[in-house]
């Protein structure tokens, strides 16, 4: 049976003006990328039939800073398919449910989104000021609030000295992966944070949850990324040469619950990356560039042991001094900066930044050579997805 992934091509990216508390509304950033994408791919606005966006609306201030309805209203698009939730794989679920609806004929060009404003929302204040107890009162955080653990920081920092404590994990291991998002984050100019970060620096920064520091947390900012998702029998009409997909991965095992996993390996990445490499006959060691989900550095940790790029317990060794994970190394990791240097655009950032790679448009922080591969993941904890490109 011909796999849905043959179907489809990826024709246009596009992303809006990213920083911190830009004072722009959540929709004039979302058509920015959004018409950005529709020219890249050289399509109009009239071409494009189907919308898809994640989480939709309804969640914490900040988090949904468009939905489909606004989006299609202000472009007066005419639609044959959308969608929009929160229960999804990970962030790029709707990017995969997009696929799978142009795989099937509901649509030729999707238009799949994402868009935040978190840094207005959070202001001075922070995450706690915006997961407040009228927030917090029905769902599974009211557990958490009465401890004054508002933040995934809180949650992910007692899986972070999990690994430190079975596998010999250290700060200077995780401290690595902060200091190459900043590197590769000085090369692009697009990136919210450009100032060079030493280990030093690093190391000295305060402490948010232990073991996990300042620089081990994504930034919050305000910004918009679109990608257009066309039929692959339609891309060669497009202004680019399509990337394609070869496979995804949106496994789920365990429950929803952050306090309920077995360490970085019980997360779903390790599902998605399970159900993405039985898609493909491709494996670990033809990937080129990887582009990890990095909300926090020992979510990128997590990912790299999902993956399979090296044993589960293996990722301090592995990323330890960069040099494996530089734009030169073994795997180039998170090219544009990544969530920690970049910005916080949830995933889909990783998925703009795959596409620039396989295109050739990295500019200063392209990775040498012809790459045919790259991997691109989003979410952690409970959920997550990832996605398998080639050029």
């Amino acid at each position: 049976m011909e796999r849905f992934e043959a179907a489809v091509a990826v024709t246009g990216i596009g992303q809006s003006q990213i920083g911190r508390r830009l004072g722009r509304s959540g929709l004039s950033l979302t058509v920015e990328a959004a018409l950005a994408s529709i020219n890249d791919a050289g399509l109009t606005v009239a071409d494009v039939d189907g919308v898809a966006t994640f989480p939709g609306e309804a969640v914490d201030p900040g988090l949904a800073g468009c939905g489909v309805w606004e989006l299609r209203d202000a472009l007066d698009l005419k639609l044959r398919w959308f969608q929009g939730s929160p229960q999804t794989s990970g962030q790029l679920g709707p990017f995969i449910d997009a696929c799978m609806a142009v795989a099937c004929g509901l649509a030729t060009h999707v238009l799949c989104f994402r868009t935040v404003c978190e840094a207005s929302a959070q202001r001075s204040g922070g995450r706690g000021e915006v997961v407040g107890s009228q927030l917090a009162v029905n769902d599974w955080r009211r557990w958490l609030t009465p401890f004054g653990a508002p933040s995934a920081a809180n949650w992910i920092a007692l899986y972070a000295q999990r690994h430190f404590d079975l596998y010999g994990t250290t700060r200077e291991q995780l401290g690595a992966i902060a200091c190459n998002a900043r590197a590769n984050a000085t090369l692009n100019p697009a990136a919210v944070f450009q100032e060079p970060l030493s280990i030093e620096d690093y190391l000295s920064s305060r402490m948010i949850s232990t073991p996990l520091c300042l620089y081990d947390c994504d930034v919050p900012i305000d910004g918009s990324t679109a990608v257009i998702v066309s039929a692959r029998d339609r891309a060669v009409d497009c202004l680019h040469d399509p990337v394609y997909l070869e496979a995804v991965g949106c496994g789920l095992r365990g429950p929803f619950a952050w306090d309920q996993i077995d360490g970085l390996s019980g997360m779903a990445a390790t599902a998605a990356a399970e159900s993405m490499w039985h898609r493909t006959a491709l494996g670990p060691q033809d990937v080129d560039v990887a582009e990890l989900y990095d909300g926090f550095s020992v979510l990128a940790l997590a990912w790299l042991e999902a993956l399979g790029f090296c044993e589960v317990g293996d990722g301090g060794r592995y990323v330890e001094g960069g040099t494996a994970i530089a734009l030169d190394g073994k795997l180039p990791l998170n090219t544009q900066g990544g969530q920690l240097s970049g910005g916080r655009l949830h995933g889909y950032g990783m998925l703009h930044e795959a596409v620039v790679q396989l295109r050739g448009q990295g500019g200063p922080r392209q990775v040498r050579g012809r790459h045919e591969v790259a991997v691109a993941s989003a979410g952690g904890g409970p959920f997550a997805g990832c996605l398998l490109l080639t050029r």
